[in-house]
């Protein structure tokens, strides 16, 4: 694969960016549609009724979450050996970044199934009073979103070189590259917004990620669309 890749990245680039593409549908789809119509802000009684009665939305919400991981690796392994011509030691930091947001986010997902569990009919679970299972379940949906935000630290930095990447090889215009180190920032300040001063994130969301659907849209489709600019990628090759 990569001797091919080296030769002819092209076709790698395109399906990349298709996978990125349906990875930004399937994060808009687990928090607009599923999670942003089930639960309810400061509410645990009012959310726990809306998960017991849609359950196999919450599930599809959990599968959309963890294909999103899953595309996530094609395109790591993408990037990796698209900018390791540019520069070597920012690519693999790059990397690590990405993989450590991806784990995390995986890991997170566990957060997501107890609400599954809870309040969807577990025998085990009966024992307990209707409201203390809500109050558990509302828990780790809000654990889920601290998880989400300190993996989204990782990927902030990733965005961040990549966009540094992307303007200094030419690979993709440099606007792109603008885009997406803008996005790091977004993805950077909300996260740690969230962290210290949950009050402004309140405030920053979610305006905040409207730069960071622009800056990723905008990648993803151009990958998919006119893919990378073969005439930097050949001269990369001459220069190393």
């Amino acid at each position: 694969m990569i001797s091919s890749f080296e030769r002819a990245p092209q076709f790698y680039v395109r399906l990349s960016g298709l996978f990125y593409l349906v990875i930004i549908g399937l994060g808009l789809f687990g928090e607009l549609m599923v999670r942003g119509t089930l639960v309810v802000p400061s509410d645990a009684a009012a959310t726990a009724i809306n998960i017991a009665a849609s359950t196999r939305l919450w599930s599809l919400g959990i599968v959309g979450d963890l294909s999103m991981q899953l595309l996530d690796i094609p395109i790591i392994v993408l990037f990796y050996l698209l900018f390791k011509r540019v520069n070597a030691g920012l690519n693999l930091a790059a990397t690590f970044f990405n993989l450590i947001q991806t784990a995390m986010l995986v890991a997170n997902k566990v957060l997501l199934v107890i609400p599954l569990l809870l309040l969807g009919g577990m025998a085990a679970a009966s024992v307990f009073p209707s409201e203390l299972l809500a109050a558990w379940s509302y828990l780790a949906i809000r654990l889920h979103g601290y998880g989400f935000a300190i993996g989204l630290i990782f990927f902030a930095f990733a965005c961040l070189l990549r966009g540094y990447l992307i303007i200094q090889s030419g690979f993709f215009p440099a606007f792109i590259g603008g885009l997406l180190v803008v996005a790091g920032g977004c993805y950077l300040v909300n996260s740690l917004a969230l962290l210290l001063t949950p009050d402004l994130a309140a405030l920053l969301f979610p305006w905040i990620m409207i730069p960071v659907l622009a800056g990723e849209l905008t990648l993803s489709l151009w990958m998919m669309i006119k893919g990378v600019n073969m005439q930097k990628w050949r001269q990369s090759g001459i220069e190393n």
